[in-house]
């Protein structure tokens, strides 16, 4: 897979799909899986779309940071990104932690992106204290005790039931991280607060919610579309993780806002 090395010295790790000449479109992952996440929508979208999925800082094959670092340090990881592969303008989608930092994107880099869509997040995620002494226990004991739990939140039980190789191999990909990855993730997200700065955004959003989703609520989405300006609310029928639990809603909703 291709990689180039940002100003901020991340390796950062991506894909692309399609024909660069088609609008881009760009996927963000969620904390604790990578870029494959993405693959029903990678094959959905890229006979229409230039199709750009990378690996956020310390997943996947991107690297870890060596100092702390926040939400507008992912964010400008996306805009490195996009100046590398030489974007002026694309459609951006994240979910969860993707979603925070397209909202932080849909803030102050609004002309790069022609509109976002924030999928299962909020714009303020949990508890400083919780992320904070998860951070704590993935250092001192990996990330197996995560992965062993991950299932419950990304998914509904008649999902884990019915898809046990999707469910194992995403649990499987958790577990092999980077545990200070993950951990410099968790502390990123400890201290992101964007209830008040969304009420800037001016380019259009669509809020993706998980009527299942137990850790970024509907009542997550509904408040994020109450304070950005025309955005959209679509509730799929899923939980955490809705483009893998329901990826053809997941991908009806996305395009029917984007094209």
């Amino acid at each position: 897979m291709p990689s180039f090395v940002t100003p901020q010295q991340i390796t950062l790790n991506y894909q692309t799909f399609g024909d660069p000449k088609h609008p881009a479109l760009l996927f963000s992952n969620s904390l604790g899986t990578n870029l494959s996440m993405w693959q029903a929508q990678i094959e959905f979208f890229q006979k229409d779309f230039f199709v750009i999925a990378y690996d956020t800082r310390g997943h996947g094959a991107s690297s870890t940071a060596t100092q702390p670092f926040g939400c507008a340090e992912l964010a400008q990881d996306v805009i490195d990104l996009l100046d590398h592969l030489q974007v002026q303008a694309a459609y951006f989608c994240g979910i969860s932690m993707g979603g925070i930092t397209g909202q932080w994107l849909a803030c102050y880099f609004p002309d790069r992106f022609k509109k976002v869509v924030i999928c299962n997040t909020a714009a303020k995620i949990g508890q400083a204290q919780a992320w904070q002494e998860r951070a704590a226990l993935v250092r001192a004991q990996g990330l197996q005790p995560i992965a062993a739990t991950a299932a419950s939140r990304w998914f509904t039980e008649n999902f884990v039931k019915n898809h046990p190789d999707v469910v194992q191999a995403l649990s499987e990909n958790l577990a092999a991280g980077s545990a200070e990855g993950y951990a410099q993730c968790c502390e990123a997200l400890a201290h992101t607060d964007l209830r008040e700065e969304i009420a800037k955004i001016q380019i259009p959003v669509l809020v993706i919610a998980g009527s299942a989703d137990p850790v970024t609520t509907v009542a997550d989405g509904q408040f994020m579309q109450q304070q950005i300006h025309g955005a959209t609310l679509a509730e799929i029928t899923a939980s955490h993780i809705s483009n893998i639990e329901q990826p053809e809603r997941f991908n009806e909703c996305l395009k029917g806002f984007i094209v």
